[in-house]
């Protein structure tokens, strides 16, 4: 039985972005429950879907007007600000109260609001604390490849790791991820240009440009695993 919301990694270069948020999850419809905002102590409105398997469960196991610990996957609004994917609920004493004592706490090792993201640092502006990091999908089973996305994160990474692979571990504040601590996996592979050797003008040079970015093989979206346990459903993120 899984013991922790965020599943450990696979691989080095495994992709992935995921955090857990504690707060009153409000339903802009009743009658719906699929949209709304996640409601936390401090305040804190933070914009959110509801998918997967984890609408079933809502409706069934938990009393929506206490705080929950929402599993959530994190993407950037265009204002700046967070938006959240809910994919799961991480409360083993509400939904698997069978469990040996000592390992039914809600309570994680990380606390409340930690977030996990990793991928190709693609902007870093230490100067003021700005960061960029583009995160892969794995691919939908019908072959095809979602879009990469882009979160925006606050802290400070200096500009030697750009086009690098980092894993950073951060603490949600209102509407932001500010990074904690980051670890430096390796360069990105950065592919080449087309039907020219060496040629970076013109059109090998855009073409260049264009490819910039894309790591070689395929990869994982983090924490896309199913569990098995109510304490913890996820799903496949939204695109």
């Amino acid at each position: 039985m899984r013991e922790h919301p965020i599943a450990p990694v696979t691989e080095p270069t495994q992709y992935r972005a995921i955090g857990v948020v504690r707060g009153v999850y409000v339903p802009t419809d009743a009658e719906q429950l699929t949209r709304g905002i996640i409601r936390t102590a401090e305040g804190a409105e933070l914009e959110a879907v509801v998918l997967g398997r984890l609408l079933t469960l809502m409706r069934r196991h938990l009393n929506l007007e206490e705080p929950h610990l929402w599993v959530v996957y994190p993407r950037s609004r265009e204002d700046g600000g967070l938006h959240l994917q809910m994919v799961g609920v991480w409360e083993p004493s509400t939904l698997a109260p069978d469990q040996e004592a000592g390992s039914s706490t809600d309570a994680l090792p990380e606390g409340d609001d930690y977030f996990s993201v990793r991928g190709e640092l693609i902007y870093t502006r230490p100067e003021t604390g700005d960061l960029v990091v583009k995160v892969r999908v794995m691919p939908r089973p019908d072959g095809s490849r979602p879009v990469p996305f882009k979160l925006q994160l606050k802290g400070e990474v200096p500009l030697e790791h750009l086009r690098h692979f980092v894993a950073l571990n951060l603490r949600r504040t209102d509407q932001f991820l500010q990074l904690e601590s980051f670890e430096v996996i390796g360069p990105v592979a950065q592919r080449g240009t087309r039907g020219g050797k060496g040629r970076r003008d013109g059109a090998s040079a855009k073409a260049g440009k264009a490819a910039k970015g894309r790591p070689a093989g395929a990869v994982q979206a983090g924490a896309a695993q199913k569990s098995g346990h109510l304490g913890s459903a996820v799903s496949r993120p939204a695109t």
